[in-house]
């Protein structure tokens, strides 16, 4: 299958990372590429990319369009690794590092993923193929309360707790093996007037079971600070959000970057010796033109967070 993906924000991105001719930077979430061939179009011969993803297929797909480029490496693996990466490749520091937490179409549309709530595919959902833990496992062996947990905390589902208990009584009877077969539990677990609402019904579920068998938010909140570590000076990391959840932690972290103080608020002077890493601009997040909206749906939901590393 073609590796389909339209780049959210490309010009906003590109305009935010500041490229510099000879810089390098770093795309943390290659996918199929459409960022990094931005970034990379204004380069200029001294210029460096660093893609990473940890897809196979992206890495793929992303190396045929533009692996031949001597400027690029493409590397396999999930950007929580990005400082071994760079190391291994004798690199000292990014100029810019970008992130685009969302699902690519190609990952919606291939049936053999199991990232689409439209079509009956198997329960997988691993970003990573070469893991051997799937969505099936999350769905026919956590507990009930586990279930519910992660429903609500990831999903933000509100009927969490009856669809944690309807996968509980189904899978007594079978092992739930397909997307159908959990799209019908959900249906069956929320009253009619949800059914009926705008969205899909299984949106939030599925979106809970893909962070969960992917870790993303956990990898999400361990290397932010990593990433801004790895900027040098005035350089910018930029991330591209999808949901509240991813919003919310990168928010977070790039304001205690920003301000690490620990000390007391009413503390005349700062004793903890934390400085500040540099500063989020802007404050609100970037979000996408009513054209982009318009043009490509998938991307009304998108949040662009930019951090800028101290000046030397």
């Amino acid at each position: 299958m073609e590796f389909k993906h339209i780049s959210v924000m490309s010009e906003e991105v590109i305009r935010e990372l500041n490229i510099r001719e000879d810089g390098i930077y770093v795309d943390g979430t290659l996918g199929g590429a459409g960022h990094s061939s931005a970034i990379i179009s204004m380069l200029g011969s001294d210029g460096r990319l660093i893609g990473i993803d940890q897809d196979a297929d992206a890495i793929a797909a992303s190396s045929s369009l533009i692996g031949s480029d001597e400027r690029v490496t493409i590397v396999k693996s999930n950007y929580s690794r990005m400082d071994e990466v760079l190391a291994e490749l004798d690199i000292e520091a990014a100029d810019g590092i970008l992130l685009d937490l969302g699902v690519s179409s190609h990952q919606f549309d291939d049936r053999s993923r199991g990232f689409s709530y439209h079509t009956d595919e198997p329960l997988d959902m691993r970003m990573d193929k070469e893991k051997s833990f799937t969505a099936a496992d999350v769905v026919n062996t956590y507990s009930e309360a586990e279930l519910k947990k992660i429903l609500y905390e990831y999903g933000e589902e509100k009927y969490a707790a009856s669809i944690a208990g309807n996968i509980i009584r189904k899978r007594s009877e079978h092992k739930i093996e397909t997307t159908m077969q959990l799209v019908d539990i959900i249906r069956a677990s929320m009253p009619e007037r949800e059914k009926n609402k705008k969205g899909h019904p299984a949106r939030k579920t599925f979106q809970a079971l893909r962070i969960e068998v992917n870790s993303e938010l956990d990898v999400l909140k361990s290397s932010i600070g990593m990433m801004i570590e790895l900027l040098n000076p005035d350089g910018r990391l930029a991330i591209i959000t999808f949901h509240s959840l991813e919003d919310r932690i990168v928010k977070k972290a790039f304001l205690q970057a920003e301000d690490p103080c620990i000390c007391p608020k009413d503390f005349p002077v700062c004793t903890c010796g934390r400085k500040s890493k540099g500063r989020m601009e802007p404050h609100r997040p970037i979000v996408p033109t009513e054209d982009e909206i318009r043009d490509n749906p998938r991307s009304r939901s998108a949040k662009l967070r930019i951090f800028r590393k101290q000046q030397a």
